[in-house]
């Protein structure tokens, strides 16, 4: 048994996961969780538009990774790993936020290619399915990016066929093309081409004919699974492995890209810290939806809070 820390810091959150992991005498390895925590510390403001990442939000990162530090020390992790993603990948002062996170933490951040973010994604959200249930598509709506994955699970081991990272997100998005509140038609009728058009670029390279599951991963999705079962608080147990059909997504996008940031905030499962993306998540998933429902015939997604960050802590077990 390894006692690690897995640390995924991307756009919108940056999250810590400790955990055992076990291997068992076939080779696979199981987690159990001692430690989950998130914060939304925005990391990828204005990135898309300036190209830099902000000092504010450097700071608000480094405060959650000091903070990470200790609880994963008080925990007895014996590795820890954190993995960048989309925000770092684009900033052209990413050596700044490299020297930090080497201050804070004591090891290196290491910023992972799109398609590396995609297979440990799939890897975190199939290992512990039904392979009877695959083919397996895995979308990963984050603050910046997206990933569409498709793979199986074979003898416990989960074996990605083809994957795709594309920039597009739920803070990527609303800077773009959603900056009023609420949304006026013309930006959000905006927000849905563009949405569409930069998924075609995933839809392109990873096939998903003949796929039978979509499992959606990542707080956007997590967090439409939370409005749509109307809970008055966060509950991870409710939401992992709930279901959201084709119509639902729908009427929650409609909802949510519209409705100015009071109504938003009403929903008590809603971190605030996702209160200004969620529309422009929403209807990021709402395109996902219809593309696999139009080449699948898929109508429904389960909803997964296994993701990313138990790959990471799977690959350094």
């Amino acid at each position: 048994m390894s006692r690690v820390a897995a640390i995924d810091c991307g756009t919108n959150s940056t999250r810590l996961l400790v955990a055992d992991v076990t291997e068992s005498f076939d080779g696979l390895k199981d987690l159990r969780d001692l430690h989950r925590e998130m914060r939304v510390v925005r990391l990828g403001k204005g990135v898309d538009a300036t190209g830099r990442l902000d000092p504010e939000a450097l700071e608000r990162t480094r405060a959650a990774l000091v903070d990470y530090a200790a609880a994963a020390r008080r925990k007895g992790a014996e590795r820890i790993r954190m993995v960048a993603t989309s925000a770092t990948r684009d900033a052209s002062n990413r050596e700044e936020f490299f020297a930090m996170v080497r201050d804070t933490l004591g090891v290196d951040a290491e910023v992972i290619t799109g398609d590396e973010e995609a297979r440990l994604s799939f890897v975190g959200a199939v290992g512990d399915l039904d392979p009877d249930d695959g083919p397996f598509v895995v979308t990963d709506v984050g603050g910046g990016s997206t990933e569409v994955v498709v793979g199986e699970l074979r003898d416990g081991v989960a074996e990605v066929t083809a994957a795709k990272s594309v920039d597009i997100g739920s803070v990527r998005l609303t800077e773009r093309c959603l900056p009023d509140d609420p949304a006026t038609p013309e930006q959000v009728d905006e927000a849905r081409l563009v949405a569409s058009a930069v998924l075609d670029e995933a839809f392109a390279a990873v096939p998903v004919e003949g796929v039978t599951t979509w499992v959606g991963v990542a707080g956007t999705i997590t967090s439409l699974s939370a409005i749509a079962q109307e809970l008055p608080a966060y509950d991870r147990d409710a939401v992992h492995n709930s279901t959201l059909s084709r119509e639902q997504l729908h009427r929650l996008a409609d909802e949510l890209v519209h409705a100015p940031r009071a109504e938003k905030e009403k929903h008590g499962s809603l971190h605030p810290g996702r209160v200004d993306v969620i529309g422009a998540g929403a209807l990021v998933v709402q395109a996902l939806a219809d593309e696999l429902h139009a080449r699948a015939g898929i109508g429904k997604v389960v909803v997964s809070e296994h993701d990313i960050l138990d790959g990471i802590a799977r690959s350094i077990a």
